[in-house]
């Protein structure tokens, strides 16, 4: 009988214990799949145990890690913070020079545009000047005939470039 029971708790030794995807305790005679981490892994066959703390069981039988010691949470936070690998740091940095370049461009159009503005505000004051002076104004047409502005294209002309002054000129 003694002989049985010794066979017997060594096949209980071989048992693998490790926390899944959802944090829950699984229990197994085989080993945890490919895709579980070495610090998930809370026992190996022949008593072997990895970082992981220890586990409390609640009266439901649902199992919990344990809550760790102030001293151990320093440590393991440290240690399980995500290290920084030079391809993530190059992809940050180039990511960063791409929005700077991006940026750059917009500035510059923004510049671009708001000189045309200032220029379209320069001129149609400008406009505005020679048709509310009340001289005589003559333009050339489609035909090319120079023709003399009555006090009806003198209004609208005044209209038009009133509404350009009111759009350029803020």
């Amino acid at each position: 009988m003694l002989v049985a029971a010794v066979l017997l708790s060594t096949g209980a030794q071989a048992q693998w214990q490790w926390l899944d995807k959802d944090g829950r305790m699984v229990f197994s005679d085989r080993a945890p799949p490919p895709g579980v981490p070495d610090k998930q892994i809370v026992k190996r066959p022949g008593g072997s145990r990895a970082g992981v703390p220890p586990v409390n069981v609640d009266a439901d039988q649902t199992v919990q890690p344990a809550a760790p010691t102030p001293a151990a949470a320093g440590t393991q936070s440290a240690a399980s913070a995500p290290k920084a690998s030079g391809v993530d740091k190059d992809l940050a940095d180039k990511k960063k020079k791409v929005e700077q370049e991006e940026a750059a461009k917009r500035k510059a159009e923004e510049d671009k545009l708001a000189k045309v503005k200032a220029d379209n505000c320069s001129r149609a004051r400008d406009a505005k000047a020679s048709y509310a002076s009340g001289m005589r104004l003559a333009r050339v047409n489609k035909q090319g005939e120079r023709e003399i502005v009555d006090d009806v294209a003198r209004a609208t002309e005044l209209q038009r470039i009133q509404a350009v002054i009111d759009s350029d000129c803020k």
